[in-house]
């Protein structure tokens, strides 16, 4: 993680596990699964995500450099903040946390059952 990670900055937010935030300008909605304990700039499409009962602003547009999707059912991370979540309605943002991108969090191996 860069050092220019947006603690504190205009569109963070407290997240809680259990949490459900949405996009305000896709369809994207994430339920939050593992939340830091500091602030977080969560952004959909280049603009902050909201909480899911709020009313979007609908001045807002989708980003092109941030228009690359996300998938339903899919687990978007980054570990070094410490934040997960799952995405519950995918949609045509990208999730961020200010300019980093999230990425797809790779299930894991089973153990075998000979």
């Amino acid at each position: 993680m860069t050092a220019d990670w947006p603690i504190g900055s205009v569109g963070a937010m407290q997240l809680k596990p259990g949490s459900r935030l949405k996009s305000q300008v896709c369809d994207t909605q994430v339920v939050v699964v593992k939340a830091p304990k500091d602030d977080v700039d969560l952004r959909c499409g280049g603009s902050p995500m909201i909480e899911a009962t709020a009313a979007a602003d609908g001045s807002l547009v989708l980003a092109n450099d941030c228009a690359s999707g996300s998938l339903l059912g899919k687990r978007y991370a980054d570990e070094e903040i410490g934040v997960e979540l799952l995405c519950s309605k995918g949609g045509a943002g990208s999730l961020t946390v200010g300019e980093t991108a999230l990425v797809v969090k790779g299930a894991k191996a089973l153990p075998s059952s000979d």
